[in-house]
């Protein structure tokens, strides 16, 4: 009898975890970013194995943002990677703004090419390689910020970019096994010097943080702090749809705004009321209200004596009789 080499773990564990993800999505292009960091290539070979089960052609998209030198000669190397693995490989040179600093500046630019790409191919799926690493580190830094029950929600497993489903199919899998996972298969990643570069928060989270946690309280902090999003992500689903089924009754159109009822506001508890403010400013204004904005608000439904109409970003809000009355500046 011929005997065959078992799968390494690694290997079977990120094609379970792309296997899952693909199972509800039609067949068509599926477009994998692929930085040539060891997560991404793992990603890559992992759907390379699964998606072509579903009829699904292989697109690869790596972003080269222009940051660092030598980044072209990365994005080709990652691109014959790709091929290699039987992708259509595309680079995408973006170039990376300022706004939300160097970070957000950078992620902005990468998600606006992978959704041209997306659309270029008409994308089934988007696949990016996020782990339960980077899931942990994300819950951290929205913590610190004091960012509030939306920030520790991390980040979703699916969700959408510019319609096209967005999928995180290694979110609950660790750095360690998408490592684990290159060295069986013999894939060479790259190593991003960026990620040993302690000038980014991010990095003394991963290097200085989670370290200190992991010694002082014990292993298993990084799954926890997976586990803490997966709830605060649970709460926050069912917080919209009680905000869906609520906001409809109360809300009515104003002269350049809109208003709400004070009854309705003050008759919900503090955080449905506090979701209804906020999603009012939002959906009507583009914009969002910090924690203190969103309590002044809530003082002309619960602690009104009078006070005047309150300056927030994009409108004012002030208090009418029994209406708060949203109106833009």
């Amino acid at each position: 009898m011929e005997h065959r080499p078992s799968l390494d773990p690694s290997v079977a564990q990120t094609r379970s975890a792309v296997r899952q993800a693909l199972a509800e999505i039609r067949p068509g292009a599926v477009v994998v970013a692929l930085s040539g960091g060891a997560d991404s290539l793992t990603l890559a070979a992992a759907t390379a194995f699964e998606a072509p089960k579903r009829g699904m052609t292989l697109i690869s998209a790596t972003v080269d943002h222009g940051l660092q030198a030598g980044s072209a000669e990365v994005a080709e190397t990652a691109a014959r990677q790709a091929e290699e693995l039987g992708f259509d490989a595309r680079i995408e040179r973006v170039d990376v703004g300022t706004d939300g600093g160097p970070e957000a500046a950078a992620r902005t630019a990468r998600y606006a090419a992978l959704a041209r790409v997306a659309r270029e191919v008409d994308a089934a799926a988007v696949l990016v390689a996020h782990t339960l690493d980077d899931q942990a580190e994300t819950v951290l830094l929205g913590l610190a910020r004091g960012s509030g029950a939306g920030s520790l929600q991390g980040m979703a497993a699916a969700s959408t970019l510019q319609g096209v489903p967005l999928l995180r199919p290694l979110l609950a899998l660790r750095r360690e096994t998408t490592r684990a996972a290159c060295a069986a298969q013999g894939l060479e990643p790259w190593d991003d010097p960026q990620n040993a570069d302690s000038s980014y928060m991010r990095v003394r989270v991963r290097e200085r943080v989670l370290p200190v946690l992991e010694a002082e309280l014990g292993p298993g902090i990084a799954e926890a702090l997976a586990r803490t999003a997966e709830q605060a992500r649970e709460d926050a689903e069912a917080f919209a749809a009680m905000v869906d089924e609520t906001i409809e009754d109360i809300v009515e159109h104003a002269e350049a705004g809109i208003s709400v009822s004070v009854p309705a506001l003050a008759a919900n508890p503090a955080a449905l009321r506090h979701r209804i403010i906020r999603h009012v400013v939002a959906s009507e204004f583009g914009q969002s209200l910090t924690r203190a904005q969103t309590l002044e608000v809530a003082r002309l439904v619960t602690d009104w004596a009078g006070q005047g109409p309150l300056d927030l970003p994009g409108c004012t809000a002030r208090r009418v009789g029994t209406r708060i009355v949203f109106t833009a500046r």
